[in-house]
C-alpha cells in the first residue's frame, strides 16, 4: 500500500474505470469525472466497434481479480472467417488450439467496469465537464460551459484518461517542449447490425471475427451475447467505392449486392442503419511527455490513440495500467520516479502498436484474400509448430503474449524478410512444407 492520496481520474471510459479500481486498491481516495451522462442509464449504439480482448487486457483484469466477471460478457473468437467475393468462406486460425480473442460490446463492458469500480469504493461524477487543469497544483476547473463560471476541485494528483481529444492533454500541450501530432485516415467507419435468429442464435459462426476484404474497403462483424453481430463498414470518405458515393437507397443496396452478396439475407435493416448511424473518423495521436512533475499523468487514448485494425486500443490502455501498477509497487510513494519510468517504458511500445495497427488495415482488407499471404501464413504455422522456440508469428506475439510491442514489431519485421526470401523459392507452392524449406528458414534465422 502507498500513502493515501486524493486522486482524480478524468474520463469514465474503460481505461479510466480500470485505473480507478487499481488506484483504490492501492489505498487511494479516487474520484472519476466524466462530461457525459452515466452510460448505464442511456442507450449506447450507433458509433461503436466491438472490442477484441487479448492477453494483455486479460492480464490487467486478472491482476485485480475481475477477469472472470468480464469473461461472462465476452465470446471467444479463435479464427477469422474470410468472406470472398465469390461467396466462398475461408477460416484462418488466430493461434494455437485454445488461443482466442474475446468479442466484447464496448457499451456492456463499460457499464460493467463502472459497476465494479463503484463496488470497490470509487466515486463517479457524471455530467461534470472539465475545461482546464492547473498542472502543478492538480486542480480541475469544472463548469457547465467553457465560457461560464468554473468551480475548482483540488487533488493531490490527476490522471487524464479522457480519450483522443483529452482536455487534460490539451492543457499540457500549451507548455514548451511538449510534442504532439495527430493524423486522420482518409478512411472512416459506420456501424451496422446483423440481428439474431428468431430463436436467439447467431446467423454466422459465433466464434469467428468475420471479414469481407475488398481492397481499400472492408466489412467486419463481431459476435454479441444476444445472438447479434456488431458490423463495421470501413471505407474512404471520398472517391471510388466511398461513403460519398453511397448517398441514396438504391446505390447502397446495389453496392452491397455487388461487393457483400453474402450479407443480403443477414442485414435486414441495412438502409435504416446506414443512413441513421453517423460516419466516424479514425485518428492516430502521439505525444510526449505523458506526465507533469508528480501531479498529472496521461493514460490510454489520451496519450496514444491508435486506429482499430489490430484490436489493441483497449489492450494497450489496459497494459499502461499494468505497467504503471508495477512501478507503483516498486517505487512506493516516489511518484516522480513512477511517472518517469512509466512514460519512458510505454512510449516506444505505444508508437509500435500504432504502426502495427496502421499496417493491419492492409492485411485485413487486402492480404487476407491474397493466395501469397495465405501461403505465407501456412508456412509460418507449419514451421512454428515444428520449432516453437524459434518462430512465434507476429500476430501471436502481439495478441497472445506480453512481449513489449516494440520488440514484437522488430522481430516481426525480421520474420517478414525471411518469409519474402522463402516465398521466392521456385515451386514454393508445392514444396512449402519440405525439408528444403525448413533448412532455408533455419539458415536465415541463424543469419539474422
Amino acid at each position: 500500500m502507498q500513502s493515501s492520496k486524493k486522486i482524480a481520474v478524468v474520463g469514465a471510459g474503460l481505461v479510466g474505470s480500470l485505473l480507478a479500481i487499481y488506484l483504490k486498491k492501492a489505498g487511494h481516495n479516487v474520484h472519476v469525472y466524466d462530461r457525459s451522462p452515466d452510460i448505464r442509464k442511456i442507450q449506447f449504439s450507433g458509433r461503436s466497434i466491438n472490442l477484441a480482448m487479448s492477453n494483455r487486457g486479460w492480464r490487467a483484469l486478472e491482476n485485480i481479480g475481475i477477469a472472470d466477471e468480464v469473461k461472462k460478457i465476452g465470446i471467444p473468437m479463435d479464427k477469422r472467417a474470410i468472406h470472398n467475393m465469390d461467396q466462398s468462406l475461408n477460416f484462418q486460425k488466430y493461434g494455437k488450439d485454445g488461443e482466442a480473442i474475446y468479442s466484447l460490446s464496448r457499451g456492456i463492458l463499460n457499464r460493467k467496469m463502472i459497476d465494479l469500480a463503484e463496488e470497490n469504493g470509487v466515486e463517479f461524477f457524471f455530467e461534470h465537464k472539465v475545461w482546464d487543469v492547473s498542472l502543478s497544483d492538480a486542480i480541475l476547473h469544472i463548469g457547465e460551459d467553457e465560457r461560464g463560471e468554473w468551480t475548482e476541485y483540488k487533488y493531490d494528483m490527476i490522471f487524464g484518461s479522457d480519450g483522443a481529444f483529452s482536455r487534460v492533454r490539451h492543457r499540457m500541450q500549451r507548455q514548451s517542449m511538449f510534442n504532439y501530432s495527430q493524423e486522420f485516415l482518409e478512411i472512416g467507419y459506420k456501424e451496422l447490425n446483423i440481428p439474431a435468429n428468431v430463436d436467439g442464435t447467431h446467423k454466422l459462426d459465433k466464434n469467428s471475427l468475420h471479414i469481407w476484404p475488398r481492397g481499400n474497403f472492408m466489412l467486419i462483424a463481431l459476435p454479441n451475447l444476444d445472438g447479434s453481430f456488431t458490423c463495421t463498414l470501413f471505407m474512404p470518405f471520398k472517391g471510388e467505392n466511398s461513403f460519398e458515393e453511397l448517398n441514396d437507397e438504391k446505390t447502397l443496396v446495389d453496392f452491397f449486392a455487388k461487393y457483400f452478396p453474402s450479407t443480403t439475407e443477414v442485414i435486414p435493416d441495412l438502409v435504416k442503419d446506414f443512413f441513421k448511424n453517423p460516419k466516424s473518423y479514425l485518428v492516430t495521436m502521439k505525444c510526449f511527455p505523458w506526465t507533469h512533475n508528480d501531479t498529472v499523468a496521461l493514460i490510454g487514448d489520451a496519450c496514444h490513440a491508435i486506429v482499430p485494425f489490430y484490436g489493441h486500443g483497449m489492450n494497450a490502455g489496459f497494459e499502461d495500467i499494468t505497467i504503471l501498477s508495477e512501478f507503483m509497487e516498486k517505487y512506493g510513494d516516489d511518484w516522480q520516479t513512477i511517472f518517469n519510468e512509466y512514460e519512458n517504458s510505454r512510449k516506444p511500445n505505444a508508437d509500435a502498436i500504432a504502426e502495427l495497427s496502421y499496417r493491419n488495415f492492409m492485411e485485413m482488407s487486402t492480404k487476407t484474400a491474397d493466395p501469397k499471404f495465405l501461403l505465407q501464413k501456412k508456412i509460418e504455422k507449419w514451421f512454428s509448430e515444428k520449432h516453437p522456440e524459434k518462430w512465434i508469428p507476429l500476430y501471436s506475439r502481439v495478441t497472445f503474449s506480453h512481449q513489449p510491442y516494440a520488440e514484437a514489431l522488430a522481430v516481426g519485421d525480421r520474420q517478414n524478410e525471411i518469409m519474402e526470401d522463402v516465398l521466392s523459392i521456385n515451386g514454393i507452392d508445392e514444396i512449402w512444407n519440405s525439408e528444403l524449406v525448413e533448412k532455408r528458414i533455419l539458415a536465415l534465422l541463424q543469419e539474422k
